[in-house]
This record gives structure tokens, sequence and C-alpha cells, in this order.
């Protein structure tokens, strides 16, 4: 599991409730479910209802240089729509296949992203934090300045007219926060969803996960992984268990 950042921070005062519908956006398979996965396997225990956004094929996540990326896009995206449906059954998952490692901030993502955000209408809206200071991966930094920017075209009537009625997020959740200011408490039933979730991923067991193939306790060492995250997390709030985010609810 890739290290995160931790400080100290001042924890938004509010507790959200789980909207009707919540829209996330991924730079690839298997983003969601480590930024968000446990926070949105609390929701959908709620009903509420969740649509996945996946930016990029996720064609070049494999170590193995022999692995075709056609292959692995196919593979990456079964996976995914496997991991939706662990956090619920009744998950939406759109693909749009840009080119894993090229995504570019442009007018062409932002507008799909409008378009999908109108569509869908969440409540609450959740992507990658951009300004994470240090990132070295291009699609993460540019999936989050995609999302602010779709937020800010969907929610204004004058911007891209000819993509559906307008529609506010009433907040936005930034995973992979350089700053976080909000935790989402969570259960173990939360987290075991999650590492659930996750470990449908399996084409990416060796790398993001570091689940060592040879051993019988890979994958009992990466649930414990996760467990030791959260709590970490959920310390700063006064929970057992938590998810942070940057949340700013002036959209």
């Amino acid at each position: 599991m890739t290290s995160s950042y931790f400080s100290d921070y001042n924890v938004a005062p509010q507790i959200l409730s789980p909207p009707s519908r919540a829209l996330i956006v991924g730079a690839h398979p298997d983003d969601i479910e480590f930024g968000s996965g446990g926070t949105l396997a609390k929701w959908a225990d709620a009903g509420t209802s969740l649509i996945f956004v996946i930016l990029t094929d996720g064609s070049k996540g494999s170590w193995d240089p022999s692995v075709s990326p056609k292959d692995l896009a196919i593979l990456r995206e079964s996976e995914q729509i496997q991991a939706a449906k662990v956090l619920s059954q009744t998950a939406e998952v759109e693909f749009m296949r840009c080119v894993d490692g090229e995504l570019k901030h442009e007018s062409t993502q932002v507008s799909r992203v409008c378009e999908l955000i109108r569509k869908h209408r969440p409540g609450i809206l959740i992507g990658h934090d951009p300004w994470k200071r240090y990132r070295l991966h291009p699609d993460h930094r540019n999936a989050g300045f995609i999302v602010t920017d779709a937020l800010v075209a969907a929610r204004d009537p004058l911007y891209l007219p000819d993509l559906g009625r307008s529609h506010r997020p009433e907040t936005l959740l930034l995973f992979e926060a350089d700053e976080p200011n909000y935790v989402e408490e969570l259960s173990p039933r939360n987290l075991a969803v999650k590492a659930n979730a996750l470990l449908q991923h399996a084409s990416q067991h060796k790398s993001s996960m570091e689940i060592d193939q040879e051993s019988n306790d890979g994958v009992a060492n990466f649930i414990s992984a996760t467990l030791e995250h959260a709590k970490r997390v959920g310390e700063t709030a006064g929970y057992q268990y938590g998810e942070n985010f940057r949340l700013i609810s002036d959209t």
C-alpha cells in the first residue's frame, strides 16, 4: 500500500449525511477504492447510489513488461466493475478510456465530466486532490483539476449549455488530500468491504497493494495494513477508524 501524508489539522465540524447519489472520479481503476472505498461502502449501506467515473484505461498499470497494454486495459475494466459491485450491487461505472499515463487537463475531458455531473446530478462529488504536494503521477494531478473544473462548468447554466441542465453538487470531497479537514467515521465492516473491493483488482496485487504472491499471508497482511491506515486516520478525529478528505462545501 502506498504511504500517505499525515499531519495535525483541524477537522471540519460537520458530519456529512449519506447523499442520495454520489459521483466519484478516479484516474485509474482502483484509485476510487483506495481513496474512498470505506466511505462508499458505508453510504451504499445507507442507500446512496454510486456512480464511478474512471478516466484512463489503466493500460500501463503493471510491472511486467511482457503484458499487453490492450489486454491489461480489458482486464482492469473487468476488475473495476467487480470492485464497484462489491461496494454496491447497484453501482454504475462510466469508462472514459483515456490512455493511462497520458491524461490531459483539457477542455475535452472537462466537458465529458461536466456532462456526467449534469446527467447523474450527485449530491456529493468525489475526486483526487490536485493540489497535493510532491505528487509524481500526472494522471492523479490532472484528474483532480478535471473534476474541479467540471464542477464549476456543471453548476453554471451558461457554461456548456448543450450538455444538459446545470447542476451544483452540495459538497466536493477530495481524497489523497494534502491538507485534509474532514474524516468520515468508518466501522470494521466498512473497511472489510473496502479491502474486498480492492482485492478484486488482482492485476494490482503485487504493485499497488504490495501483496507478496509467494506468501500465504500476503492478503492477510494487506487487510491488516488497510485497517492500520484507517486507524491512524480515524484517531485524528477521535474515531476508531476513518478516511480523510479535503471537504469543500462552497461549491
